[in-house]
């Protein structure tokens, strides 16, 4: 097996773009290729078949590989919950929240289970693609560095350099990180990439030669023009390009200060007449033709600050005037009669009203529920994913959203009460059957759903990710490393 890893100048340089670029890639090259993180510290998670959880960016880059999301893909996964505190998930199961000096305490444990995992993928891959964390040359963590340098050296591999010239000091970034790694990892370099170049690309001719004397050994094997219609995922869940896109009737979306899974929201970037907007305060939301709540890592901490920034009446009194309002997982959990977590399991401790816009109490649990399920709307079928912690019951009668099936068989799941709408499920609007649901309860008649679903549209954006690549860098050093 060869391990390829993609290193990035800093955060937010596009290491997971480019690291499910290589693995689709790869893929099409016929090599079996898996992805993996060492350490991800994300709210955007994913639901294996086996009832773990992992990173959603490495779930996106296995299915980029064609391969079932593995939590051995992301064996250490952070959700942050508050400051300074984040719940811990080893292989797929949650151990409970961890403030990060204690986290650091565990660092030779923690290394023993990366170590077992990159192990594991020696026979069953040809090709590890490596995705770093951050920069590798932070000075002050490089000894407790679980994601770049350390999983690479352990299977003796090479890397990518990938940095961000859309936020300038592009020679900076790329010479600054050479002059800093250690001399002893030079030689594993396959080559830079200047990421995310917007504009006419022939203004930046010949980067090799202005960056050679500052940074000899490195060689820059190309430069990537940003592509916004080839963005499957965002590690974090949303660029700040994404926070208002389309044009049409505006469907706000909340901006918790700690949601998890904004992705939701991306199938609606397909459909025509339809703007969506992530709002974090009440004025915002004069005009929006429908309202989501998304989910949270602590639903009783965005309570409170819905009530705080005066969010919290502005929906209710939209709600009231006949807008939908649509709550995900955390948000399905703020629109009932009541939160209880009395020992802060979930985050936040506390007993207290929800918004009461359907009619539901939800108790939480030190129980976690990850499960994947297949939904059904109408005629169409398809999967979706629950990650919560609380068990949510009916305090009055009140109509299912829709059926569910798993393992476990048929059952219902959410709830709709008139223009209130609730459920569990990630992915809940992968289909345009859901969209369309909501944009007829809105009223919205100008709605033009994307008729194909979401996941399949990630497919052909995958291929054409692999393409875009082949076009614009030279892979000669990366073909000759992977004797392809």
């Amino acid at each position: 097996m060869r391990s390829l890893s993609i290193l990035g100048t800093s955060s937010n340089a596009g290491k997971t773009w480019v690291a499910t670029a290589f693995c689709a890639w790869l893929r099409a090259q016929g090599v079996r290729v898996a992805p993996f993180k060492a350490q991800n510290m994300s709210n955007n998670a994913w639901a294996t078949l086996d009832g773990g959880e992992m990173a959603r960016a490495q779930a996106v880059q296995a299915e980029a590989c064609g391969l079932m999301p593995d939590a051995g893909m992301n064996p250490i996964l952070l959700k942050p919950s508050g400051p300074g505190g984040s719940q811990l998930v080893l292989l797929g199961r949650a151990q409970g929240h961890q403030a990060a000096a204690e986290y650091y305490r565990h660092f030779d444990h923690l290394w023993e289970i990366v170590k077992a995992a990159l192990d594991g993928w020696r026979s069953r891959c040809d090709v590890l693609v490596q995705e770093g964390a951050g920069s590798p040359v932070e000075l002050n963590l490089m000894g407790r560095d679980l994601v770049n340098l350390r999983p690479m050296r352990h299977l003796d591999g090479r890397f990518l350099l990938v940095g961000d010239i859309d936020r300038g000091g592009i020679y900076a970034q790329l010479a600054g990180t050479w002059a800093l790694l250690p001399p002893e990892d030079r030689p594993r370099s396959l080559g830079a990439i200047v990421n995310r170049f917007r504009g006419d690309i022939s203004l930046f001719p010949h980067p090799q030669e202005w960056l050679a004397p500052h940074a000899p050994g490195l060689d820059i094997a190309g430069t990537l023009p940003f592509r916004p219609d080839l963005q499957p995922e965002e590690e974090d869940g949303l660029a700040a390009t994404d926070e208002d896109r389309g044009a049409g009737a505006s469907i706000c979306w909340i901006r918790l200060p700690r949601a998890a899974n904004l992705t939701d929201c991306q199938p609606w970037w397909g459909d025509a007449g339809i703007r969506t907007r992530w709002v974090s305060a009440p004025e915002a939301l004069a005009g929006a033709r429908a309202i989501v709540i998304p989910g949270s890592k602590n639903t009783l901490a965005d309570l409170r600050w819905l009530r705080a920034c005066g969010l919290a009446g502005a929906i209710v009194a939209a709600a009231k005037r006949g807008v939908p309002v649509v709550g995900i997982c955390g948000g399905f959990q703020i629109l009932g009669a009541r939160l209880v977590d009395p020992e802060g399991v979930a985050g936040d401790a506390g007993d207290e009203s929800g918004l009461g816009l359907l009619p539901h109490r939800t108790v939480f649990q030190r129980e976690k529920t990850v499960r994947q399920v297949t939904a059904r709307c109408g005629d169409r079928r398809w999967t979706a994913y629950e990650i919560h912690m609380g068990r949510s019951e009916p305090t009055a009668p009140c109509p299912a959203l829709h059926l569910i099936e798993d393992a476990q068989g048929s059952r219902p799941e959410g709830l709709r009460s008139g223009n209130v709408i609730g459920t569990y499920l990630h992915g809940w609007f992968e289909v345009p059957e859901t969209r369309r649901l909501l944009a007829a309860a809105a009223n919205i008649a100008e709605h033009m759903p994307h008729l194909v679903p979401w996941a399949e549209q990630r497919q052909q954006i995958y291929r054409q990710m692999a393409a875009h690549l082949e076009s614009h860098l030279n892979l000669a050093s990366i073909k000759r490393y992977l004797d392809l």
